[in-house]
């Protein structure tokens, strides 16, 4: 993540997220900035052949998202972007309780 130089938004997934999720690209951008978040790989078999990870965080207002993404020559694409389901806010929440980084 160090290497990245900004977001990939083309016509092809610039208004998908609003359109199904009410996610506005600004707001998923957010999420990668804010602390804290967590970033894992997509399983193989599930991401059609591209390195994908997913990232569970907040935005500037609080609002949890579940993002997918992948990257491509230092640039973000964010594939999908949604609020956390109750599975995954319960799983983000645990792991700030045990994030010796986060103040408690």
């Amino acid at each position: 993540m160090e290497k990245i130089e900004g977001f990939d938004w083309d016509s092809g997934n610039s208004n998908k997220n609003w359109k199904k999720h009410k996610v506005a690209n600004t707001e998923a951008e957010e999420v990668f900035f804010n602390h804290p978040r967590y970033i894992y790989p997509v399983r193989e078999e599930l991401s059609g052949g591209e390195k994908r990870f997913y990232l569970l965080g907040k935005t500037n207002s609080g609002r949890q998202l579940f993002i997918v993404f992948t990257v491509r020559k230092e640039l973000i694409r964010v594939i999908s972007a949604r609020d956390m389901s109750k599975k995954e806010r319960r799983r983000y929440e645990e792991r700030v309780k045990k994030d010796p980084k986060v103040q408690k």
